[in-house]
């Protein structure tokens, strides 16, 4: 039975925290979820690619992607893999310099908050000359401010971890990759690899020179990881949120009922923008907000893009017809001299 009242910091028996998967590290997962989920993610926008699943949701023809991309998609999933790899190299350095993770003290930390918020509250009401105004001190865990500091403690604190790791990383992608445009010796040598996809498609997501693969998601993410203070676990949500929204953010379709569409506006469309020619110098807030977008400047302002996103599958089905056409002249032409030789006799 939980005392009304409490005047004493609980005691602390500290204990190694039971892995989250048996037999399976919480450590490893670090490692090995955001992978997992980059693949699993993208299988799925991949099978409707591949079968033409939702046309009517896609933001470019089949067409478009064989003619505008410059790369093979065999060079995408190499590229990717060895991304996956020096991004597994850098989570293990990260991982190893971690703590044993252990439970026991959270009693001990959430009464130590709560007496935190005592204390502020003590000095508020000398502040205002209202000491009692919030009434009777100290009654410990029965205390509804005790209550409210466990739940801020358990959802409130996690929750702002998890925003600063987003803002941080955010803020991180959005100048580098501004600086990765504005130089043209780094767009040149390095970030001109990713925009080969003028069409991106989801498994692409990662698909950069190993070297700004590096700066911009391995140690981006890792710093928005270490500057919040999330922990492992807390970690391994945040890696794997942000693997689905980067994959979400070039997977190629505009889905009425995906939430990581309808809660961002920096989705599949805003993105998409960045990958055309003439939107190449907007939209550089990735993954999740546009706030530095905003702040800055560099949002999209050209109004409705209907029109260009047409004029670009019109003319890409016209190039793929034209292949077709090509095609068939030569099997007609080397049908008309075979024929030819054979009449002539020579073989």
């Amino acid at each position: 039975m939980i005392p009304t009242t409490n005047t004493t910091t609980p005691p602390i028996e500290l204990s190694p925290l039971p892995p989250l998967i048996p037999f399976f590290s919480d450590e490893t997962l670090l490692l090995a979820a955001p992978v997992i989920t980059y693949w699993v993610f993208s299988l799925f926008f991949h099978v409707l690619d591949v079968y033409n699943f939702l046309p009517q949701y896609r933001l470019h023809t089949p067409e478009e992607v064989l003619k505008r991309n410059h790369v093979s998609r065999y060079e995408v999933l190499r590229d990717v893999i060895l991304q996956h790899i020096m991004q597994t190299g850098i989570g293990f350095v990260v991982a190893f310099f971690e703590p044993v993770q252990m439970t026991g003290m959270e009693s001990a930390e959430i009464y130590g908050l709560y007496s935190k918020v005592l204390a502020a509250e003590r000095w508020i009401g000398g502040v205002l000359g209202a000491e009692g105004m919030m009434g009777e001190k100290g009654l410990g865990w029965g205390d509804w401010r005790y209550k409210l500091v466990e739940l801020a403690y358990w959802y409130a604190i996690p929750a702002l971890r998890m925003g600063v790791a987003i803002f941080v990383l955010d803020t991180w992608q959005y100048f580098l990759h501004r600086l990765m445009h504005e130089s043209k010796w780094l767009y040149r040598t390095f970030h001109s690899r990713h925009h080969r996809l003028y069409v991106p498609y989801a498994y692409g997501a990662l698909y950069n020179h190993w070297f700004e693969g590096l700066l911009m998601d391995s140690i981006g993410a890792s710093l928005a990881y270490k500057l919040s203070g999330l922990g492992i676990r807390g970690g391994i949500a945040f890696f794997c949120f942000s693997t689905m929204k980067t994959v979400d953010d070039h997977c190629g379709y505009s889905l009425p009922w995906d939430p990581l569409q309808k809660v961002f506006w920096n989705n599949a469309g805003y993105h998409d923008v960045h990958h055309q020619s003439w939107g190449i110098k907007t939209n550089y807030s990735q993954p999740f907000l546009i706030c530095w977008d905003r702040w800055l400047g560099t949002q999209w302002t050209g109004g409705d893009v209907t029109a260009r996103y047409k004029a670009s599958a019109e003319k890409a089905a016209a190039a793929v017809k034209a292949d077709l056409l090509a095609k068939e002249e030569v099997v007609v032409k080397r049908t008309g001299e075979e024929k030819v030789r054979r009449r002539t006799g020579k073989a």
